[in-house]
């Protein structure tokens, strides 16, 4: 698998774990090495691994959290840093997101979530990808 398929799926393990509210997938995902970050819609920036998974416990414990379908990904890669722009559909409307990862071990972890709405929706040619098991 080349580096940024790696990094790819790395997103959509993500994605796949906040729409499932799968919070020991999501803990998994998160660097536990590198300082992490993360700045939800109309959220400060939190920092710190003990902020960023109190958030995700308060975003995935909640029935009412909107779901996040993750589509345009786009990945650079910078070494043994990667970021994913793209943009999370929500029925509320769309978001801007960027997830940075960084090489850890074998695979890669997110250190970076930010999104934030967007003034324009974008249009997306391609079909939503299905969701499945990772494994």
């Amino acid at each position: 698998m080349s580096q940024e398929a790696a990094v790819l799926f790395a997103n959509e393990a993500f994605y796949l774990a906040f729409s499932t509210r799968d919070l020991k997938s999501m803990e998994e995902i998160w660097s536990r090495d590198a300082p992490i970050t993360c700045v939800h819609p109309g959220w400060r920036p939190l920092m710190g691994r003990d902020e960023v998974m109190e958030s995700w416990v308060t975003i995935l414990g909640n029935p009412a959290s909107p779901a996040v379908e993750f589509r345009g990904a786009r990945a650079f890669l910078y070494g043994d840093v990667a970021c994913v722009l793209g943009y999370e559909v929500l029925r509320e409307g769309v978001l801007a997101a960027t997830n940075t990862f960084v090489k850890e071990g074998v695979g890669w972890k997110l250190v970076h979530h930010h999104a934030s709405p967007v003034a324009e929706s974008p249009e997306f040619p391609e079909t939503p990808p299905a969701r499945g098991p990772l494994m």
